[in-house]
């Protein structure tokens, strides 16, 4: 059995990728098949196949078939809980002023971006 730390570890080799991060924001809207992921990309099928393993293989990925299709989706909380692990470790004053801002929209979600800063994070 793995730890948390080379889970960790496997989520951000996967994420090392720019094909393997376009995978992931093109699975936000929700399940593809894994032709239509294909089909987006200039390289061939096996190599998106090999990708899509690589995710698989992290957890940052799930697969179910469909008949003759292997439909894939975002494993979101597992993705966030990496991610927001180490961005916790890393900038926790930022990890807590983002909840704040949010705990203070009153449910309507988290506030957008100001211009320039991609996650609203204060800048240093």
């Amino acid at each position: 059995m793995s730890t948390s730390s080379e889970d960790e570890a496997g989520a951000f080799r996967a994420l090392a990728d720019p094909t393997r991060r376009q995978i992931l924001e093109d699975l936000r809207g929700g399940e593809l098949a894994a032709g239509e992921i294909a089909s987006r990309f200039a390289i061939s099928a096996p190599s998106i196949s090999r990708h899509l393993g690589v995710l698989k293989g992290a957890g940052l990925v799930t697969e179910r078939r469909d008949g003759n299709r292997i439909l894939y989706a975002l494993a979101e909380e597992r993705l966030a809980m990496h991610i927001g692990r180490f961005l916790s470790a890393v900038c926790p004053e930022q990890v807590v002023l983002r909840h704040t801002k949010w705990r203070k929209a009153e449910g309507s979600g988290p506030p957008a971006a100001p211009s320039g800063t991609p996650d609203g994070a204060a800048g240093s």
